[in-house]
Parts: C-alpha cells; sequence; structure tokens
C-alpha cells in the first residue's frame, strides 16, 4: 500500500480530517488522533487496542510493531509496502471507531453514522 491510498482510506472515514501536526499529516476525528504517517515515510501509525497491537505484531512482526511513545497505549506502527488493502481498511476503521465520538460510532445494521440525539431532538421541536 502506499501512503496516498492510506490518506484515502483515513479520509473516507465519517467526519475525518487531516491535520499537520509535528511536521506530518494526522488522521482526526473531532479533534482526536486516530492516524499518523508521512507521504515521505515507509510506515504510519494506527491507534488500536493493546490485545489487537499484540495480536498484530505476533502474526507479523516484520509489518507490524508498537509505536514509539504511544505503544503502551496500544498504538501500532505499520510497514506500508506489507499492508494489503483489506487489513489497512480493517485497521483504518478500527482506529476511528476506538477514537471517534460514541454518537458517531456505527449502528451494525445501519451502515452510516448514527447521529447525535441532541440533534434529533432539536428537530422534533
Amino acid at each position: 500500500m502506499k501512503f496516498a491510498e492510506f490518506r484515502r482510506l483515513c479520509l473516507s472515514q465519517p467526519e475525518a480530517e487531516e491535520v499537520e501536526t509535528w511536521g506530518e499529516p494526522t488522521f482526526r476525528v473531532h479533534g482526536r488522533i486516530f492516524a499518523i504517517g508521512s507521504p515521505e515515510g515507509s510506515s504510519v501509525s494506527v491507534k488500536a487496542s493493546l490485545d489487537d497491537q499484540a495480536g498484530l505484531i505476533e502474526m507479523d512482526p516484520k509489518t507490524f510493531w508498537a509505536s514509539a511513545y504511544t505503544g503502551r497505549f496500544g498504538w501500532v506502527s505499520v510497514r506500508l509496502a506489507r499492508l494489503n488493502k483489506k487489513l489497512g481498511e480493517q485497521l483504518v476503521r478500527n482506529a476511528w471507531e476506538r477514537t471517534a465520538p460514541r454518537r458517531y460510532t456505527r449502528d451494525p445494521g445501519a451502515g452510516t453514522p448514527l447521529r447525535k440525539k441532541t440533534a434529533q431532538k432539536a428537530r422534533r421541536r
């Protein structure tokens, strides 16, 4: 996978935006980072649980490793050249879901983010 494709995956998530921080792109939902990378870099970091991080590293330590500084929170670094599209989509989606406000997490049957309950109430008035 190339960084451009990774960027597209990140920005395809609901409410996702790209913000440059620390000299490289960060991908955020409502101001909270779920992925970090650089067009010039060979790897990216995504938010994960500690269990997911451990499983990924055990599955393929040449592709995955605990991210510097944030690895203790579950963040995992990923070598882009070794990442296939399907797994990339899953990693980005999981990172987004771990980061997005609960009101935006997907309803399993709906296929679209849930709306704020307060916004729905306001429309009824």
